[in-house]
């Protein structure tokens, strides 16, 4: 008899690693002589991993495996991880041999399962008056979501529903608010919103928190959340079928609109990519692997995914290499006015470029429509860039672009970039700090000038300091910046530095005194990107390109 193996994903929910090992000693008790033996793990997250798993039938034995993947759809862990994992574990184990399972869904018994955890939520409210919001784990994988909106309609085939919805909970549209308000458009006054979902997880937590967020706002609405799938008799009974399809060699895997076989719009670039196997934590293989991969990531930016990228202080080769890599393998970007503008001749054909310009009192994209931009393209399954000159964390608002998409749940990663508040004066061949001279250097915004009701910045402490300060954002304001400085106590003369357009052609590097320095930027035409340096390091000006006598 073949032994079987379950493969989950795994999840950091304690709860949802106790529903899969319940799962996994139902199914072994109902196996009876049916089945050789059965083992379960996982492929990260959680334990055990999945190489405990197969070395306990190896070891008891075992050269023929069922594996089936615990998955209500085909996407991205079904097709490429789980298989990906397991043939590392047939080199692990010479002449293991496996038959992999279809993924559980579509199927009647799980149908059955969720009309009953509607019902249950209904607890004898009409059905005909019920509308059902189907909400699956969403997926960059196109022929995955369709799988969803499939089971959406065979629940409503002939249950008596008012009408059944999908959508769902990351990576993919319409989100759990998006079906809400159709519903409502519709007529809905009871909704259930029924998690397409086997055990707990951060994702099904997430469909109860928006499900109660929308509930508080609409409290006309008649919202309630069913009960996930769980550990149940009907959910082993398919896992022992599924079993049984593999071991016939019948699995019937639709492969139609599967975007890893057939090219699909927006998809062409899954066609026939390499796999890279999982490696758990807790797998004495892979596990070091598994680590430094999570220390220093590849460069590899995955469809449905943003990546928030420091493009450096202007010139095109000061980019990072990872940055650059990123930008290769990008299907939008979303791009500043201050971004390395020669760096989008590169990039591949048929790439979507998004102005995103802010332009100083001029035209301007606002944040929230930026924001939405990202989540959008990503939730569309491309691979989105955010470029941003210098580095996005340096008064480049990037986390709360990183806070946008974790909200969404889309993935989302930061890539630092070169900052000018540093770059513009090592251009101009000034330090900001240097020995004997300055031990410490403070990066301010001069966006708002001192005494602004809104400005954080401590001018006091700023004007009795000794080391370097460097104002970016200042063109405007570096009259009121001086005077606070010298009022708190900077001395006048005070060695102070414009650079204009550091590191292109047309850098311009104007050094004077502190109380001098407004006037020289002003009669000098000096307007933004410029960076300010005040500290005796600007001293250091290898060029005076302009003196302030004879102007």
């Amino acid at each position: 008899m073949t032994a079987l193996v379950i493969v989950g994903h795994g999840t950091r929910s304690a709860e949802g690693v106790a529903q899969f090992a319940a799962l996994v000693e139902r199914v072994r008790t109902r196996a009876g002589a049916t089945v050789g033996d059965v083992e379960g793990g996982f492929i990260e997250l959680s334990r055990p991993p999945l190489t405990d798993a197969v070395g306990a039938l190896a070891g008891r034995g075992h050269r023929a495996l069922v594996a089936l993947p615990l998955v209500l759809t085909a996407a991205g862990h079904g097709k490429g991880d789980i298989p990906a994992a397991l043939a590392r574990e047939q080199q692990r184990h010479p002449g293991l041999r496996y038959a992999y399972g279809r993924p559980l869904g579509p199927h009647p018994l799980l149908h059955t399962a969720l009309q009953e955890r509607i019902d249950a939520a209904l607890a004898g409210a009409e059905r005909a008056d019920t509308w059902v919001a189907l909400i699956g784990r969403g997926s960059t994988d196109p022929d995955a979501n369709a799988e969803v909106a499939k089971v959406a309609r065979l629940l409503w085939e002939g249950r008596g529903y008012a009408g059944v919805e999908p959508g769902f909970i990351s990576l993919a549209e319409p989100s759990v608010p998006a079906v809400l308000d159709r519903l409502r458009r519709l007529g809905a006054r009871r909704i259930v919103v029924a998690p397409y979902f086997l055990f707990a997880g951060v994702l099904p937590d997430r469909i109860r928190a928006q499900s109660r967020e929308y509930a508080a706002a609409h409290p006309g609405l008649d919202l309630r959340v069913a009960d996930l799938i769980g550990d149940c008799d009907a959910l082993a009974e398919l896992v022992l079928e599924r079993h049984a399809e593999a071991v016939r060699g019948d699995i019937r895997m639709n492969c139609d609109t599967c975007a890893y076989r057939v090219s699909m719009p927006g998809f062409v670039d899954k066609v026939g990519r390499p796999q890279t196997p999982h490696d758990h934590p807790d797998d004495p293989v892979g596990g070091q692997k598994h680590q430094h991969q999570h220390q220093h990531p590849e460069p590899v930016l995955r469809p449905g995914a943003v990546a928030i990228v420091g493009g450096g202080p202007g010139p095109a080769d000061l980019i990072t290499v990872r940055g650059r890599a990123l930008l290769a393998a990008a299907d939008v970007v979303v791009v500043d006015r201050l971004a390395p503008q020669d760096l989008l001749a590169g990039l591949r054909p048929g790439v979507q470029v998004v102005d995103a310009a802010k332009s100083p009192r001029g035209p301007s994209v606002g944040q929230d429509a930026i924001n939405t931009t990202l989540v959008r393209h990503a939730r569309a399954g491309r691979r989105v860039v955010r470029l941003k000159g210098g580095d996005p964390y340096v008064f480049g608002r990037g986390h709360e672009e990183v806070l946008a998409c974790a909200a969404a749940g889309v993935p989302v990663t930061v890539v630092p970039g070169v900052t000018s508040a540093v770059a513009a004066a090592a251009l101009a061949g000034v330090p900001v700090t240097h020995r004997g001279t300055a031990h410490e250097f403070t990066v301010v915004s001069g966006h708002l000038p001192p005494g602004h009701p809104d400005s954080l910045v401590d001018w006091a402490a700023l004007g009795q300091a000794r080391g370097t300060l460097v104002v970016l954002m200042g063109v405007e304001t570096i009259s009121a910046v001086a005077v606070a400085l010298i009022a708190h106590g900077r001395a006048p003369d005070t060695p102070a530095l414009v650079v204009q357009d550091a590191g292109h052609p047309g850098q311009r590097s104007l050094p004077a005194r502190l109380d001098e320095i407004a006037v020289v930027a002003a009669r000098a035409g000096v307007g933004p990107p410029a960076v300010f340096v005040v500290g005796p390091v600007a001293a250091f000006a290898a060029e005076p390109v302009l003196a302030t006598s004879g102007q």
